[in-house]
């Protein structure tokens, strides 16, 4: 047998002499799409995390939206350390977290059966990229899946402080209309959902990661949220965005939905899916459509439009909130 035949005889897990006996598969290919901004102080930690995964068939791809620390020099030391086939450092757009996350997604010389999200400031429990390939590789590669999972959060010193909150219902598309329950930095998806993402183009939209829930979620995926951490989050003053578990942040939010804050991160959003709505399923564009009804018609119809369209948060409170900022016209 030729070496070309019995390298695709091991990718396949065909014995090469009996081809009832199963071989060991290759592991699949995970691109690690990394976005750094003024990353020096936990960079080296989070990468010394990525190194220490037990599924190893994996690449950073490392986009830095222009840092003036030492963040380029930590990527390069390790691109040193473990070689270019391990890490590619880009340059990033210059237009936030969420442009530099979709430009890596929207890169054509990235390529991998699975690509996963990471921050620059968390670490990775060793079992983090097993846990989401051994869901993903059970979803048929044509239908576009998206894992997520639970957070440990800990301190800027690495103190576990507890845990992002648990959402008990099932993933779908009129629950991330109005929230999204994915942090990026668990996100893991296949190619069926990276193309996806990819046809939308440039979108404009508040975060890459509620934006891969909305996408997968309304375009007839597969989404799973993991109730088991295998991330520790870290919560510091420099986070964009953090667990938003205390009562600070929950009035911060109340303030937001007056400001009409989230009325605009939903305009954006709705605006951003227009570009895949022929991909949406018939479900999905009803409560899509019933939506975009209700937040345009007046108190009495307004408040029905909602109940109708099936959007919701995961919990008691939240559909609460929900329900005000409805009454108010603020969604």
């Amino acid at each position: 047998m030729s070496f070309q035949l019995k390298q695709l005889a091991w990718n396949m897990g065909v014995d090469q002499k009996n081809a009832s006996v199963p071989c060991p598969v290759m592991e699949s290919r995970v691109a690690i799409l990394l976005c750094t901004y003024q990353g020096q102080r936990y960079l080296s930690e989070q990468l010394s995390s990525i190194e220490q995964q037990n599924h190893k068939n994996w690449i950073v791809w490392a986009s830095d939206d222009g840092s003036h620390d030492n963040t380029q020099a930590i990527l390069e030391d390790f691109q040193k350390r473990w070689g270019k086939s391990r890490v590619s450092i880009q340059s990033g757009p210059a237009g936030g977290f969420a442009a530099n996350f979709l430009s890596l997604v929207s890169n054509v010389d990235v390529r991998a059966d699975y690509y996963s999200f990471a921050d620059q400031d968390d670490i990775w429990e060793p079992v983090k990229v097993q846990r989401a390939v051994g869901w993903l590789r059970s979803i048929p590669s044509h239908i576009p899946a998206l894992y997520c999972a639970r957070t440990t959060l800990v301190d800027e010193a690495n103190r576990e402080i507890g845990f992002s909150p648990f959402f008990g219902k099932p993933p779908c598309f009129a629950n991330a209309l109005v929230q999204n329950i994915g942090a990026g930095n668990t996100m893991v998806f296949n190619e069926a959902a990276r193309n996806i993402l990819r046809r939308a183009g440039d979108i404009d939209v508040v975060s890459h990661d509620w934006w891969a829930y909305l996408v997968v979620s309304g375009c007839g995926g597969k989404v799973y949220y993991d109730p088991s951490p295998s991330l520790r989050y870290r919560q510091h003053g420099r986070n964009l965005i953090g667990s938003n578990m205390s009562i600070c942040a929950r009035a911060a939010r109340i303030q937001m939905m007056f400001a009409g804050v989230f009325r605009e991160w939903n305009d954006r959003n709705v605006r951003a899916l227009e570009k895949v709505r022929d991909e949406l399923t018939p479900e999905s564009k009803r409560a899509l459509d019933l939506f975009l009804e209700a937040r345009a018609g007046k108190f009495l119809p307004r408040i029905k439009g909602f109940l109708k369209s099936g959007v919701h948060r995961q919990t008691f409170l939240g559909n609460m909130g929900l329900i005000l900022a409805a009454v108010f016209g603020k969604i």
